[in-house]
């Protein structure tokens, strides 16, 4: 893969990156992709593919062993570990389970990221724009102000979107988004998800997911990993129309048609 690219076009770029732990198993065996910017994109695969571990390579949580990891046009190997940090504005996470505060309110969840980060608004300004984050995630102002454990897991799922979205970034990840909640709550993440992307023209969305359903639902670019590796990258109509077996099989399993 060129490492010419045009930064309009990608938003995240990994150049035949590689990973070993140990030095002697490489869990990323080479991933080339290129993430299109304003995508909604869904990095599926089996269990032990490298789907997390590419994310955090994309985060900057881990540094690949060899190869590179552009965002936005910058080559994370040249941060320093401050400018990491600094450069990290520009995510917004939901994690797999919402990952609240548990001792801080729906509202002072939110808040906490601009506390860090905006220090130069003032206290209502935090709390107007915190506000307008929950609404934005269709949440009660009823419930602003209870703590997690007093909510419903759809709320702490839009609590954590709310949060993510805190500091406007231009690329949210979604990491395995829906593990372990019912067919119902599962649809409303998904569908929340498709709503956030949609309302925020511009910003890239990448969701680890093992539910084939919803990537091929609402996701508008698709990648395929393999055994550390990419194995196909492209719509869902590629993957309907591909000859590769293996993924012929994962989609055929996979898919309610």
């Amino acid at each position: 893969m060129s490492s010419q690219f045009s930064k309009e076009k990608y938003a995240i770029v990994l150049d035949d990156v590689k990973k070993t732990f140990d030095e002697k198993e490489f869990v990323l065996k080479g991933i080339n992709l290129k993430i299109p910017r304003g995508s909604l994109t869904a990095i599926i695969g089996f269990s032990g593919t490298g789907k997390s571990v590419v994310l955090k390579h994309m985060l900057g949580l881990y540094k690949p062993t060899s190869g590179s990891v552009t965002v936005l046009g910058t080559d994370l190997s040249t941060l320093s570990s401050d400018n990491l940090t600094m450069f990290r504005c520009n995510y917004g996470v939901l994690f797999q389970s919402a990952a609240l505060f548990d001792d801080m309110t729906v509202l002072e969840n939110v808040c906490f990221p601009l506390e860090e980060h905006r220090r130069n608004l003032t206290k209502d300004q935090v709390l107007q724009i915190a506000q307008e984050k929950l609404r934005m995630v269709d949440l009660d102002p009823k419930h602003f102000h209870k703590l997690p454990s007093q909510i419903s897991g759809g709320m702490q799922k839009r609590t954590g979107l709310a949060r993510a979205l805190a500091l406007d970034p231009e690329i949210l990840l979604y990491d395995e988004p829906t593990t372990g909640l019912d067919p119902i709550l599962t649809e409303m993440v998904d569908d929340l998800i498709l709503q956030t992307h949609r309302a925020r023209p511009g910003t890239t969305s990448i969701m680890v997911s093992h539910d084939l359903n919803a990537a091929f639902r609402i996701a508008d670019f698709i990648v395929m990993l393999d055994a550390g590796r990419v194995l196909l990258a492209g719509t869902a109509d590629d993957f309907y129309k591909t000859d590769i077996e293996l993924v012929r099989k994962f989609v055929d399993k996979g898919i309610k048609h």
